[in-house]
């Protein structure tokens, strides 16, 4: 089986069938303490049972009828053991595994540029400032053509690819040929580290209220938030919005200094515990920044794993207020096993549970297809456009019940449900809107078509204020869309007017001024925001 190392504790969360990180309970790296569970995964007394498996692979690669690709069949196996167990334990590939590990670390080593793949063809739409590509003369708006003279462009090249092209050893050149208007150019663009902040946006929202976006638990999440916030302070913050929509999760060290920041010296935030795990508590210090302002957490059904940890601290402790929708409802541990070829087995090892004692983990005893689609069967079933009133009657168990600090009556499994609901908008976000999103549409019409018709925009609010969906745009739009086999009507598109005009302006806002830009624009008409700053009042 090879050679392994206990790297880390995580909590990998999905949502839409995909993926993605959760929480981490922090490196843990393998350590020669005597415990043969913490230096070899296979230290269960399997015996022979891991031998006959070993001989069988071995039987089928030397006698077999037909060639078989024993490493793919080894990785059938496995991924055929861990599908018993649970949704969450799962076997990563080494690209994978180190995927992970550079988007939760936050850094890796690249050159410093965001791209879109808009019709085959890789469009920049973003260069770090003082990056390595900005210092080579990059811009965003610039076509990548051939990236060390491999063409990249025409031939469905995937985003896998593309990574793997781009990044390298720090230090090591890589060679990218651009078109720029109707000008071909050449560029020599030395790799370098690239540090990412998990910080999307963070700005006021009036004279007294911030605003931060989390996108995930990385490994400088809480210094980064540390530094947004004294920013924000600087400015008048006496209040926090934090936005934890979307986010999928990540390590829990970065999860519980986050809650850290909120919550007074000695308060439980939460505490994990497994067959072979005994209980961790996890406890806050007194070196909070924002133990004293008023505080509201935004949640949906993507808010997973390390975000509930946050989220559940601050509604079991009463600390804030949570706005939103029902959390996914991602409460297993897992911990990472490192192959000496570079894949890992990341087994679910623990449960976590908030300071209340309760356990916000759903049901996944009908599969993992079932497990997966729970948060698309919320739209199905009318829950993301409810009132959210009834919810708790139907979704969770209410013979075991929990408690906040003050006495209000809480509910494990299923998630986190908000203080306040806050449903989809049905009437704007159709069907149709989420095909156009899906398929690229909206992206392809700005950055292939508006971005050239348009005059530069000098400001945001230029954007904000001046920028509206033109009967020509509606009729490119239905264009584009049946380019993609998408039958998308002109009066489908003016029932979505409003949504769609406020993605564009979005596109607009990133391509022009980055993550933040976006964030504002896409905030501007946000309703979960507006009731926020009704509770900050």
């Amino acid at each position: 089986m090879g050679s392994f190392t206990r790297k880390n504790l995580w909590i990998a969360a999905g949502y839409a069938a995909v993926l993605v990180a959760g929480l981490f309970l922090g490196p843990r790296i393998a350590s020669n303490d005597g415990n043969p569970r913490k230096r070899s995964l296979l230290g269960f007394e399997l015996g022979g049972r891991v031998d006959k498996v070993e001989e069988v692979l071995q039987i089928i690669n030397d006698n077999y009828v037909d060639s078989v690709k024993i490493d793919t069949v080894n990785n059938m196996a496995i991924q055929e053991i861990l599908k018993h167990l649970d949704p969450h334990s799962a076997y990563l590939g080494p690209s994978e595994a180190q995927s992970l590990s550079e988007d939760l670390e936050g850094n890796f080593d690249g050159i410093g540029i965001e791209y879109y793949i808009l019709n085959d063809t890789l469009l920049v739409t973003s260069v770090s400032p003082g990056g390595p590509a900005s210092k080579a003369g990059l811009r965003h708006g610039d076509k990548i053509l051939a990236i060390n003279k491999q063409v990249v462009s025409g031939i469905q090249i995937t985003q896998k690819k593309i990574v793997e092209q781009i990044r390298g050893k720090k230090g090591t050149p890589v060679e990218i040929l651009v078109k720029r208007d109707t000008t071909r150019k050449n560029f020599s663009v030395l790799r370098q580290r690239i540090v990412v902040s998990s910080i999307d946006a963070a700005y006021m929202l009036n004279e007294q209220s911030g605003y931060i976006k989390i996108s995930k638990f990385g490994a400088q999440t809480d210094e980064d938030f540390h530094e947004q916030l004294q920013k924000l302070q600087k400015l008048g913050l006496k209040n926090l919005v934090l936005d934890l929509r979307d986010n999928g999760g990540g390590y829990l060290s970065a999860a519980t200094g986050l809650a850290d920041e909120f919550l007074k010296d000695n308060e439980l935030i939460v505490y994990t515990e497994g067959l072979h795990e005994p209980r961790t508590d996890y406890f806050a210090s007194s070196k909070g920044n924002f133990e004293q302002g008023k505080l509201v957490v935004l949640i949906d059904e993507n808010t997973a794993s390390a975000s509930e940890i946050v989220a559940g601290a601050v509604q079991d402790l009463e600390r804030g207020t949570i706005i939103g929708r029902r959390s996914f409802g991602k409460g297993l541990v897992q911990e990472q096993f490192d192959f000496g070829d570079g894949s890992a087995l990341n087994l679910t090892i623990a449960r976590y549970y908030t300071a209340s004692g309760r356990s916000i983990q759903k049901s996944y005893k009908k599969g993992n297809d079932a497990y997966y689609g729970e948060v698309g069967d919320r739209h199905k079933n009318g829950e993301l456009a409810s009132d959210g009133r009834n919810l708790s009657d139907t979704l969770f168990d209410k013979k075991k019940t929990f408690t906040t600090k003050s006495g209000k009556v809480l509910y494990g499994g299923g998630g986190i449900m908000p203080d306040i609901y806050v449903p989809v908008d049905t009437s704007g976000y159709t069907s149709a809107y989420y095909a156009l999103g899906a398929r690229g549409v909206l992206n392809e019409l700005v950055f292939n078509s508006l971005v050239k018709t348009n005059p530069k925009f000098t400001s945001l609010e230029e954007i904000l204020r001046n920028f509206k969906l033109a009967g020509a745009d509606i009729k490119k739009i239905v264009q584009l869309a049946a380019a993609k086999k998408l039958k998308i009507t002109e009066k489908q598109i003016e029932l979505s007017r409003k949504e769609i005009e406020t993605q564009i302006k979005a596109l607009f806002a990133r391509y022009y001024f980055g993550d933040e830009g976006y964030h504002k624009a896409l905030n501007s008409g946000d309703q979960a925001i507006a009731r926020s700053l009704e509770v900050l009042k």
